[in-house]
């Protein structure tokens, strides 16, 4: 049997594939899944990783890091006959990495629950590159006496973690998070397009942001780094702040909320889906901004 500080990371894609080339650079014992054989092909013939099933991880390592898209992918690693719930050595802990609805992630921690599994709820921020350099920002809900005992795993990829009660509550405050993003991301698309209908430089509007209290992620990454350079590449799907966005607007409903600029965040999300946009890039909600607000 694998030694109990053996980790476990099933989804190696954006996010996924950081977190474990990161565990292998500490020489951490790890184990690793993916659906997609493209994703799994780096780890292979690795010192100290094997690429295992989930239910061999479920035996044999002591915390399981998901990093799928959503709670439904992680739900279908827990479920059948070759599930982690059936196959779960004592005291495993299952780490959700996902950006998920927080009733559908207690409705899972109860499930593990049942079975003598912990589950801990862990929103990320800092993409990549913050995983490799060991900088990312965690958000964690569940127990606080469980995160104490992974914390030690958690630190060797995220430099701030903040637990944020119990379960589900890492979970939606990523999506809260994630709701301020998006809407100042269209906030500096609208200023950019008004900045170049005026007949200023996006470029030099976005310099004098970064130098000023107008900065963000969106004028210190996004525009320099996936806009204003042509490449029009920001690595991630407009599904993304459309599922993101639309779920932290549902929350703010279901708990009466008036959450108005996050609705037209969504609005105009809607719009960027309706027009076909849905798998297209982030980046370009900028370039087709005023079509899409238009609904031309």
């Amino acid at each position: 049997m694998a030694k109990a500080s053996t980790l476990g990371v099933v989804g190696l894609g954006r996010m996924g594939g950081p977190l474990a080339q990161r565990f292998m650079k500490l020489n951490v014992p790890l184990m690793v899944w993916d659906t997609a054989s493209s994703c799994r092909k780096p780890f292979e013939n690795k010192r100290r990783v094997r690429i295992a099933n989930v239910a061999d991880m479920a035996r044999e390592c002591s915390v399981i890091f998901c990093v799928v898209p959503s709670s439904k992918e992680i739900a279908a690693c827990l479920y059948g006959t070759e599930g982690i719930l059936r196959h779960a050595r004592k005291g495993l802990v299952i780490c959700d990495l996902t950006t998920s609805d927080p009733a559908e992630t207690r409705k899972l921690a109860r499930r593990t629950a049942g079975r003598g599994i912990q589950y801990i709820d862990a929103g990320m921020s800092g993409g990549p590159a913050g995983i490799l350099a060991g900088k990312l920002t965690l958000m964690v809900g569940g127990d606080a006496k469980v995160l104490a005992r992974i914390k030690r795993h958690l630190a060797s990829f995220a430099e701030n973690i903040f637990y944020l009660g119990p379960s589900g509550s890492g979970h939606a405050m990523k999506l809260i998070h994630n709701m301020a993003v998006h809407t100042i991301f269209l906030a500096t698309c609208e200023s950019a397009c008004l900045a170049s209908r005026m007949g200023m430089r996006v470029a030099d509007m976005i310099k004098v942001f970064n130098v000023s209290t107008a900065f963000s992620y969106a004028s210190r990454h996004r525009f320099p780094n996936n806009i204003l350079n042509g490449s029009w590449n920001a690595q991630a799907r407009i599904y993304n702040p459309w599922k993101d966005v639309g779920l932290a607007v549902r929350l703010a409903r279901e708990c009466g909320a008036d959450v108005e600029l996050g609705e037209r965040t969504f609005a105009f999300l809607k719009k960027a889906v309706a027009r076909g946009m849905i798998e297209k890039d982030y980046s370009l909600l900028y370039r087709d901004f005023e079509k899409i607000k238009s609904g031309a």
